[in-house]
C-alpha cells in the first residue's frame, strides 16, 4: 500500500563534488523509478545541531514521495553505503499534513564566508572576554585575609603558641 513519505537527507560538504552528485542522483533515480516524486527542496548547508564523523555542518535535502515498502527498503539499503551520505531519515506523513516549510535561517553562505566572518567572531570574543590570569579579576588580593579569618595580630584562645622559627611559608605554585 504507498503511502506519502519525507527523506530528509544530509550529504557530506567536504565531499568531492561528483560523489555528492552521485549520492543526489541516486537517491532521486530510486524514489523515480519505484514511486512517484511528490516535491523536492534543496534546504542548503546548514550547521547540524551535532557532530556527525567530525563534521558540523551537512547539506540538507528533502524530498516528499509516494511509495511502497519495497521502494523504503530500496533506499535504506542504497543509501546506507553511499559515501557522500552522513544521515538519512524515512519519514512517514500523515494523511493532510502540510508540507514542511523551509528552514527560517539565514541563506546557505559559501564556505569561504563562513570561515572569514566565523574567525572574526572568535577573535573578537577573545578580546571581549575577561583574562584569566589578571589580578583582581576573580579573587581577593593575596594579602587579604579571608572574611571568616580571625586577624593574624591577635592569636585564637585555644590555639598554642606559636614559635616564629618553625612556621613553614607556603610553596609556590607550578603552573
Amino acid at each position: 500500500m504507498p503511502g506519502l513519505y519525507d527523506l530528509m537527507l544530509l550529504v557530506d560538504p567536504t565531499a568531492p563534488e561528483e560523489r555528492r552528485a552521485a549520492a543526489i542522483s541516486e537517491a532521486e533515480s530510486l524514489i523515480n523509478s519505484g514511486g512517484e516524486m511528490v516535491g523536492s527542496y534543496d534546504w542548503g548547508t546548514r550547521r547540524m545541531a551535532y557532530e556527525i564523523d567530525h563534521r558540523p555542518e551537512a547539506d540538507y535535502r528533502l524530498y516528499q514521495f509516494n511509495g511502497d515498502n519495497a521502494l523504503l527498503d530500496r533506499l535504506n539499503q542504497r543509501l546506507r553505503i553511499l559515501d557522500g551520505v552522513l544521515r538519512f531519515r524515512i519519514i512517514k506523513v500523515k494523511p493532510g499534513a502540510p508540507t514542511p516549510p523551509p528552514p527560517d535561517q539565514q541563506p546557505a553562505r559559501r564556505r569561504e564566508e563562513r570561515e572569514a566572518q566565523d574567525t572574526k567572531v572568535a577573535a573578537r570574543a577573545a578580546a571581549d572576554a575577561p583574562a584569566a590570569d589578571a589580578p583582581g579579576a576573580d579573587a581577593p588580593p593575596a594579602d587579604a585575609p579571608a572574611a571568616d579569618a580571625p586577624p593574624a595580630d591577635v592569636p585564637a584562645a585555644d590555639a598554642p603558641p606559636v614559635d616564629d622559627e618553625l612556621v613553614a611559608t607556603p610553596a609556590a605554585e607550578d603552573e
